[in-house]
């Protein structure tokens, strides 16, 4: 076999690659689900990581399980990232323990709400300081710590939805959508000095927050979103996020299908809604 060369840009490409043993890692939103598979990955890969969540026994299960294979290289911390206090006491507390984060990963997130005319006030406020503003939260104290050092990770999830759009929920999309707008922002403004960004846009997941779905008003059934693509595990999507990660690719998706989905959106905006509004009729029993 032939030996071929990797020109120069190849190769800086190649070793700028995030290398995850021996970093401090933070996740928040980490009892279960996509957040505990995350940092239980991140930990395999030898990083020393602190899960954040406002359910304490939650997190303080997931903590012991990494501590009891490795002590010394996970924490729990409880905090409540809807606040901008929590994101600032998160991010102290995880200093204190580990040193600088490396890597910050705002998975946190709700779905809650319905339409516009029938969500209150209170779950649209929700939704937005939990889905939009822990993750500017975390930037404004992260940010210029991590320029001054001239590298650091900022990673969030958001969804498919908030590449296109989600059915019944319109806190749930609007939410997403500006999680998606905000770590694009954070890569253009930033990514000359130093900062790497991801951000995890999953279709269906096994998690809680798909089977809250099937209760009456939560929104999209499960049934819609599995007739849409596979349901993954979080496992599964947690290994797809390390992989980019290490490749420092922007957007992390787990179900390649998204992809195709989005650029069916851009290239006929109008055949899309159609097709959108198909879908809702059938999430609702109709034909």
């Amino acid at each position: 076999m032939p030996v071929v060369s990797r020109s120069v840009a190849a190769v800086t490409a190649y070793d700028r690659r995030m290398e995850l043993s021996g970093k401090h890692v933070v996740v928040t939103g980490a009892a279960r689900g996509i957040g505990a598979a995350l940092a239980q990955r991140f930990h395999a890969e030898g990083a020393r990581v602190v899960v954040s969540d406002v359910n304490v026994e939650g997190v303080a299960a997931v903590a012991a399980g990494l501590e009891a294979t490795r002590p010394g290289s996970a924490l729990a911390v409880a905090a409540d990232v809807g606040t901008e206090q929590g994101n600032h006491d998160l991010i102290d507390a995880a200093e204190t323990a580990f040193g600088p984060i490396d890597l910050f990963f705002a998975n946190a997130g709700v779905g809650v709400g319905r339409s516009v005319d029938d969500t209150s006030e209170r779950d649209w406020q929700l939704a937005f300081d939990i889905n939009v503003h822990a993750h500017r939260w975390a930037a404004k104290y992260l940010v210029p710590g991590w320029v001054a050092r001239g590298e650091g990770y900022f990673c969030s999830t958001a969804s498919a939805a908030g590449l296109l759009s989600q059915i019944g929920s319109a806190p749930y999309s609007l939410t997403k959508h500006a999680a998606v707008a905000l770590a694009e922002w954070l890569s253009i403004t930033y990514g000359d000095a130093g900062l790497r960004v991801s951000c995890l846009c999953p279709q269906g997941v096994n998690t809680a927050m798909l089977s809250a779905g099937d209760t009456a008003g939560a929104g999209i059934s499960s049934a819609v979103v599995r007739s849409a693509g596979r349901v993954l595990e979080p496992a599964e999507v947690a290994e797809v996020a390390v992989q980019a990660i290490r490749d420092e690719t922007f957007l992390i998706l787990p179900h390649a299908e998204v992809l195709t989905f989005a650029q069916r959106k851009t290239a006929d905006y109008d055949r899309w809604l159609a097709g959108m509004r198909k879908l809702q009729a059938r999430s609702q029993g109709g034909a």
